[in-house]
């Protein structure tokens, strides 16, 4: 789900970016602006490196839906206001929230399986054995 996700994201992200430029977001203040043509790089990154099942992919990925989730909902906090309905529209504002509650609900129980630095395997629970990663 997380490549799919962030590849997605990525997509979007690039579509903007080249269809709009660097101004693609300018109805959002500067700071998110420069998040927001940053993730055409940050989403890549955390499809790489969740693929490779590494604990900083994963680390990444919630720190950049929490930024998403927040900056998407500052910068849309307008319209919001002034017709909650649309926030049930499938696209926008609905499943980026939902898509960053999984990422961060997902968080822990992968975190607990994943490859640390130099691929060593983490495990909370030495009697686990994860087929694949050792004991």
């Amino acid at each position: 789900m997380y490549l799919i996700g962030f590849g997605e994201g990525f997509g979007v992200h690039l579509f903007w970016v080249l269809t709009n430029g660097i101004h693609a977001f300018a109805h959002f203040p500067v700071v998110s602006q420069v998040y927001l043509n940053a993730l055409v790089f940050l989403d890549p990154l955390v499809v790489v490196l969740a693929a490779r099942v590494r604990r900083g992919g994963i680390l990444l990925a919630v720190v950049v839906m929490t930024l998403d989730v927040t900056t998407n909902w500052i910068g849309n906090w307008p319209w919001v206001k002034a017709d909650p309905a649309r926030l049930l529209q499938p696209v926008g504002l609905l499943p980026i929230t939902l898509f960053g509650l999984f990422v961060l609900l997902s968080a822990v129980p992968l975190l607990r399986v994943t490859k640390g630095p130099g691929g060593a395997t983490r495990l909370r629970d030495p009697n686990v054995t994860v087929r694949g990663y050792g004991s």
